[in-house]
């Protein structure tokens, strides 16, 4: 088994505490209603905390139908979370799981630095495409610029 890590860092125009709160909500489940062309739902089995199972269903004509992820580790004074792809969809046999840890720092502006690592844990020698890492990169992106522009127009939401 091999790990391939790929890391981001970028700004946040939103305080880590507020940010870091409305990732976790699992009662509002805010990102489906926010990204409605791209995801129809998202399911939890769990009370939010370490252990719960996320199950994202993506839109019609999306080529992956379901990711599933379980929430690993959680530190709130932190700001940081851990979780892994458990199960998924896509046509891909030779990756394991990837694990995602996201860590927000506070920013010197009142918002936050947004550090993200996904260490893919493939079977064998297998290489995943860079195409293919960039496609969920780009998901993933999508989910937190939606929430982020969100909380920027709802400032009371999470405060």
């Amino acid at each position: 088994m091999g790990v391939i890590t790929k890391t981001h860092e970028f700004p946040i125009p939103v305080g880590p505490s507020r940010m870091f709160r409305a990732m976790g909500d699992t009662k509002t489940n805010l990102i489906p209603q926010l990204l409605t062309d791209k995801i129809k739902s998202v399911e939890f089995v769990g009370d939010g905390g370490v252990g719960t199972i996320r199950t994202t269903y993506f839109a019609d004509g999306s080529p992956v139908k379901f990711v599933k992820h379980r929430m690993d580790e959680i530190d709130e004074a932190n700001h940081f979370c851990k979780f892994t792809l458990i199960e998924h969809d896509f046509n891909d046999d030779k990756l394991e799981s990837i694990v995602h840890e996201v860590k927000l720092d506070a920013s010197a502006d009142g918002g936050s630095i947004c550090k993200l690592s996904n260490h893919y844990h493939t079977k064998g020698d297998y290489v995943p495409k860079d195409e293919d890492i960039k496609a969920g990169e780009e998901q993933d992106k999508a989910i937190q610029v939606a929430l982020v522009e969100h909380l920027v127009a709802n400032p009371h939401l999470y405060a």
